[in-house]
């Protein structure tokens, strides 16, 4: 059976996805240190992005997460609009995200359980304001609120725990699916890929350039890029 045919036959579809669904939006992985890397930073990005670097050195952290981690021109592309498109169609019940950048949303897609946070969410540290992803852009250095809390994104920084709600979503969503997609992931990152050990429903689908654990139980294994595998979907409405 093919992919068409598995979403033809599926009413509640969950959309599990990873860093390969944003890169084609130009969006590379934040792990692929490039040779500009090491001149740029003396500590490797896991380390810059963990929690006790970060109340460590906030400004260094800043350095790298606007340069590394940001990218406001992106838009969504091929896999976001469709992954849209098939709920608006109501096939697609939640899609589950491990990236950061809030295109999911972007393209329309209501249902989002973003599982490392997103870039659009900040807050202050001290009174717990909110603030957009504009200010974090526009302050020189480490933004402080006013009350002169240091602002910290909403991203799940390595150290710390992923939010409590969002995982119980999560399992409730892929526990309740009759189809699970997973895109654009090598599920190398726990404990957010554990969660798909909940899907007990019929069909399974792995889209991913290179090989993946989930291989082996897959109905169906693509090793494409997650938006040609899915562009050439065809969204029929439930009859």
């Amino acid at each position: 059976m093919d992919l068409q045919s598995m979403i033809d036959e599926s009413r509640r579809i969950v959309f599990f996805g990873g860093a390969g669904v944003s890169t084609e939006s130009g969006i590379p992985d934040f792990r692929s240190a490039d040779g500009l890397y090491n001149q740029k930073y003396r500590f490797p990005p896991e380390q810059i992005i963990s929690h006790s670097f970060f109340l460590q050195d906030p400004e260094e952290f800043y350095r790298f997460y606007l340069d590394r981690m940001i990218y406001p021109q992106a838009k969504p592309n091929a896999a976001h609009l469709k992954l849209a498109e098939l709920e608006r169609a109501g096939r697609i019940s939640a899609v589950i995200t491990q990236n950061i950048d809030g295109l999911h949303s972007a393209a329309g897609s209501r249902n989002v359980i973003e599982l490392h946070g997103s870039i659009h969410r900040n807050h202050c540290m001290k009174c717990g304001k909110s603030f957009p992803l504009e200010f974090i852009m526009n302050t020189d250095g480490v933004p402080h609120c006013e009350c002169g809390g240091i602002v910290k994104p909403d991203v799940v920084l390595y150290e710390e725990p992923l939010d409590e709600d969002c995982i119980n979503r999560a399992i409730n969503a892929i526990s309740e699916a009759d189809m699970l997609i997973i895109g654009g992931t090598s599920l190398a990152v726990q404990p957010a890929a554990g969660l798909i050990r909940f899907f007990n429903g019929r069909r399974l689908a792995v889209i991913n350039k290179t090989p993946t654990s989930a291989d082996d139980e897959a109905d169906i294994v693509i090793n494409a890029s997650i938006g040609e595998a899915l562009s050439g979907i065809t969204v029929n409405d439930l009859t």
